[in-house]
């Protein structure tokens, strides 16, 4: 039979129990606890003493200055920021001003495709946050036109509806109708 190592055990608990620290508002020990948002670290004084901390302490990302850029706005300096989606480039004097430059991208297709709903927007590509391409209407807050396939200039066969939707199937690629009641396949040559 194997035997036990009291000493060592005990000192592997005392470990764990110091491994949290000292509670800085009232000197008493801190533990892991457990909430309806996840675990976290707290006062064993709870009542009397309210400190908490996360579990997991997140490092703050320190915005970097671009040297010799300039905000087109306000005449600030730019720089390279972390925000919820990702590293962008804001203005320095970000409450007063909320300028943030855009990535431009090279490959963008000259060919807009008009709105068919508003008949005065252009349909532009745009990324969600998931990175999925979709393509609203430029003109937005007054047109909320928008699918999910590339838009190509074109003529329903079916129903004459004035835009179709490039969808690459099993089959190869096909233009579809963008008009939710019809949904008409047909082939790419009758562009």
């Amino acid at each position: 039979m194997s035997q036990s190592n009291d000493p060592l055990f005990s000192q592997h608990e005392h470990a764990l129990e110091q491994a949290y620290g000292v509670c800085p508002d009232c000197g008493s020990e801190l533990s892991i606890k457990r909430g309806r948002a996840g675990a976290f670290i707290g006062c064993n004084s709870y009542p009397k003493c309210q400190y908490t901390r996360p579990v997991v302490e997140h490092e703050k990302v320190e915005d970097k200055v671009l040297a010799g850029s300039q905000c087109p706005e306000c005449g600030h300096e730019l720089a390279v920021k972390q925000g919820r989606y990702g590293m962008f480039i804001g203005c320095t004097n970000f409450p007063a001003c909320h300028h943030i430059e855009h990535e431009h991208h090279e490959a963008e297709p000259e060919n807009k495709v008009s709105c068919p709903s508003c008949q005065k927007g252009q349909l532009t590509a745009k990324t969600t946050r998931y990175g999925k391409t979709f393509y609203p209407c430029d003109n937005y807050p007054k047109c909320k036109f928008a699918v999910n396939h590339e838009p190509v200039a074109g003529e329903c066969q079916q129903c004459g509806f004035a835009l179709l939707l490039r969808r690459q199937m099993a089959a190869g690629e096909k233009l579809q109708c963008a008009d939710k009641k019809c949904g008409h396949f047909q082939s790419t040559q009758s562009e």
